[in-house]
């Protein structure tokens, strides 16, 4: 029975041994995909330009502040409001500058009745003392009579021109009240859109306490930061080509309007304000990239239709030499029109499949379309 049982065993390991000792398994030869479009990565020479970013400001803004103390009695004007120049925005109570305005005019009119007076006075006096001229002439009336006329005349002349003073000082106390009663009407410096409204009907006014902000939204400007080793390359007159991002990359051609001279001891950059083409679309506060041009350099640009996205990552399907496509994710830089450039990832000459679209095209063979 034992014996049986060996030789068994014996059978069993020859036949596994025979199995282990066979052929290896051939590996499984790769997916063809036939007909795929494919292009080779080409470096070019481009125009290479520092990007800087900045925000879209208008030209001419504004803080409208209060030049008398009151208590605001209207809001005329909301945030959003277009408004025109002279427009009225708020109104301050006037009482007292109206008082005011009253009290100079009665001056005003009594230093001119004055003055009225004493022209008057002085015309009697020098034309009696024309008369008594004549008189002195013919020696009809003694020297000390003609002085005695004299001097009264030149009393009144100098009553007249005592009066005349007193009228440009009623004149002048009469325009200082009315444009006190002036300053009781906030108007809009210019035509704009209200941008802010910094106060509401009750409140108290006082001397430079700001109402309104008022924008000119006839022009727009993008104030970019640039540091101080690149400052040299903006110039004040110089044509720079401008991103905005919030409006679809839109590319405007701007030119530098001021670089100013001084740099934010903070950051150790200097502030350039470029003026921007007239766009509907304008607004305060848009973010937006300037291109500075530095001159040029190489770069690989590939079409964004090469493209794959893998969640945050991006990547094209490179082929190599056996014509095996394997996903290179890449860093992109500069877009282009519909091309963008491969910063790092791709290699100038390479292969990549055109546009993969949703298709999964890793490991497999590719034959390229004739």
């Amino acid at each position: 029975m034992l014996a049986i049982f060996s030789l068994l065993l014996a059978g069993l390991g020859g036949g596994l041994l025979g199995c282990s000792s066979g052929n290896p398994v051939a590996p499984v030869a790769p997916e063809k995909v036939s007909g795929v479009a494919v292009i080779v990565a080409q470096s070019a020479t481009v125009p290479d330009w520092l990007e800087a970013v900045g925000t879209v400001r208008a030209a001419q803004s504004t803080q409208i502040a209060s030049q008398t103390m009151g208590n605001i009695l209207g809001i005329r004007a909301q945030e959003g409001d277009r408004v025109q120049s002279g427009q009225i925005l708020a109104t301050i109570d006037d009482s007292q500058p109206r008082a005011a305005v009253e009290q100079a005019s009665a001056s005003a009119a009594a230093a001119r009745k004055e003055v009225s007076s004493a022209e008057s006075e002085l015309a009697l006096a020098q034309s009696t003392l024309k008369r008594y001229q004549q008189l002195y002439e013919k020696k009809s009336i003694s020297p000390q009579e003609f002085d005695e006329f004299t001097t009264r005349a030149q009393s009144a002349e100098a009553r007249r021109d005592m009066a005349r003073a007193g009228q440009a000082q009623a004149d002048a106390a009469l325009t200082q009240a009315r444009t006190s009663l002036g300053y009781t009407q906030i108007r809009a410096p210019f035509a704009g859109v209200v941008t802010e409204k910094k106060t509401d009907a009750g409140t108290l006014a006082s001397p430079g306490m700001a109402l309104f902000t008022v924008e000119d939204t006839r022009r727009y400007r993008l104030e970019a930061n640039l540091d101080e080793n690149n400052v040299r390359l903006a110039r004040a007159g110089e044509s720079v080509s401008v991103v905005l991002d919030s409006l679809d990359n839109a590319v405007l051609q701007g030119k530098i309007a001021q670089v100013v001279p001084a740099a934010d001891p903070a950051s150790r950059s200097f502030l350039v304000k470029i003026d921007l083409p007239a766009d509907a679309r304008l607004r305060s506060g848009l973010f937006g990239r300037a291109r500075f041009a530095r001159g040029k350099r190489s770069a690989i640009f590939i079409p964004q239709s090469a493209i794959v996205e893998r969640g945050q990552l991006r990547g094209v399907y490179a082929i190599d030499a056996n014509r095996i496509a394997q996903l290179h994710y890449v860093t992109l830089g500069q877009v282009s029109e519909k091309q963008v450039e491969a910063l790092s990832g791709l290699q100038d000459g390479e292969k990549i499949i055109a546009a993969p679209g949703d298709v999964d095209f890793g490991g497999k063979q590719i034959e390229p379309r004739p």
